[in-house]
């Protein structure tokens, strides 16, 4: 029997069902993993759009230094394919889990020394060279980590609750976002003024020093995926999982990275720090920091209330029916956003931003165990990862810096709203065109099975 045939939870290659304990345990470390890999992301992306402008890119001018620190959210992104073929191979190679550790290290590292990071006051050029170069280190572990993290939580999952362990990792993200945001919210109440741009933003950085020992211990506990036991075992893992994935799946990876993209380009409107710098900066609504970081604070509350609802209800009522419901939700909710933040009260742009989160729950929550279905088991590590870091690229890489540009040139935000509905259309268009997968054995000796089948327009 395969170990993804047990309808109890999967088997080890020795055929023992791993027990509900083991399975929690994974959970858990998935979250715990995530949500450190995600602060780190986000700490950036909310610094760039408040006070790198300032600090590392002054000398361009006070427009141009916000698109510059925006664009270096972006370049970060053109890295995560490089980190997803990395983890993409070893992962299929090697196993789910030494991967994890090792971008779960890299990223903390990085995100530590961007803390002690000189600004461009203090030596010049090499502070934003510098700084570009660590975000790319932290673009190439976030590309390796999302593809590990639902693995190994989906592929430990029974087959009727992979939607809902599929989310656990998923909900690291707002729950990433939230101590994000927290945390910088916290230093402009400790360090107000003057005080949060010479040191007070640099502490939320430093702290994840500690998050990385936390996230460390948690990853070192947990059992390889049992999938990947079992290709082990059978010694059936791919030479060479990306090659293979390219010439059989090129127009899967594609499909799948644009259902991905609406979701992304949306998030990142928040989680990219567009709306904080839109909000806060002089030449935009002028409001004070502190508020609208706690704003943020509780939609990812509600963001991550959504994920969950939507990794449970797509193990109900199908992967792709939640994600179509969600498109829905989204297209209507970009063209509420801007009203609602244009209005200058601090209440009502959390209203819009919590309108936001839940449409991109029910777009987030499904996606792990989606994607996990979509691919074979020999490449599907290589598969869920590379699609996930093209998605980011056509979608969130540089979707606050199209916005900043955007209302630059019209002096709005109704081009911000038109360019993200988009996006919604692109994803919504995709998730029509692949088959919902619920249910699939995702064990190796399903291979043919996993390998038909995979559009709207075919035979099953």
């Amino acid at each position: 029997m395969s170990a993804r045939d047990a309808e109890s939870g999967p088997l080890s290659p020795t055929g023992t069902i791993n027990s509900a304990t083991d399975r929690r345990r994974v959970a858990f470390a998935t979250v715990v993993g995530t949500t450190v890999e995600w602060y780190d992301y986000f700490i950036y992306a909310a610094a760039a759009g408040l006070v790198f402008g300032q600090l590392f890119f002054a000398p361009a001018g006070e427009g141009m230094a916000t698109i510059l620190a925006f664009l270096t959210v972006g370049i970060s992104f053109l890295f995560r394919p490089l980190g997803a073929f990395l983890a993409g191979h070893f992962g299929d190679k090697i196993g789910r889990r030494p991967v994890l550790v090792i971008t779960l290290v890299l990223m903390g590292a990085a995100t530590t020394l961007i803390g002690l990071l000189p600004t461009y006051s203090q030596i010049g050029v090499a502070a934003p060279i510098i700084l570009l170069l660590l975000r790319v280190i932290q673009g190439i572990s976030a590309g390796g980590e999302w593809g590990g993290a639902v693995l190994m939580a989906v592929e430990h999952a029974p087959k009727k609750r992979r939607g809902l362990f599929g989310a656990m990792p998923q909900i690291g993200v707002p729950i990433g976002l939230l101590l994000a945001n927290g945390m910088l919210a916290i230093m402009t109440l400790i360090f107000p003024g003057d005080a949060f741009l010479e040191w007070g933003w640099r502490i939320p950085f430093l702290f994840s020093f500690v998050l990385i020992l936390v996230g460390y211990y948690v990853r070192r506990r947990v059992e390889e995926s049992p999938v990947f036991q079992e290709i082990s075992v059978r010694k059936e893992a791919a030479s060479a999982p990306i090659v293979q994935l390219f010439r059989r799946f090129f127009p899967l990876v594609m499909l799948a990275a644009f259902v991905f993209a609406g979701n992304n380009a949306i998030g990142y409107m928040t989680t990219g720090g567009f709306v904080q710098n839109y909000a806060t900066d002089d030449s935009g609504l002028g409001m004070d920091p502190g508020p609208v970081l706690w704003a943020v604070t509780i939609s990812s509350v509600t963001w991550l209330i959504s994920t969950f609802v939507g990794g449970w209800l797509c193990d109900i009522i199908g992967r792709k029916t939640t994600y179509l419901i969600g498109w829905v939700l989204l297209g209507i909710a970009v063209f509420t956003l801007f009203p609602l933040v244009n209005t200058g009260d601090v209440v009502l742009l959390g209203v819009g931003i919590v309108l936001l989160t839940i449409g991109l729950g029910l777009t987030y929550g499904p996606q792990a165990s989606w994607y996990s279905e979509l691919f074979p088991a020999s490449v599907r590590f290589s598969g869920v990862s590379i699609a996930y870091a093209i998605g980011s690229i056509l979608g969130g890489a540089f979707a606050p810096t199209i916005g900043r540009a955007i209302v630059q040139e019209t002096g709005s935000t109704d081009g911000v709203a038109y360019y993200l509905f988009g996006m919604v259309i692109l994803s919504f268009v995709a998730t029509l065109l692949l088959r919902d997968r619920r249910g699939l054995p995702l064990g190796p000796d399903h291979e043919p099975e996993q390998s038909r089948g995979i559009y709207a327009w075919e035979k099953k």
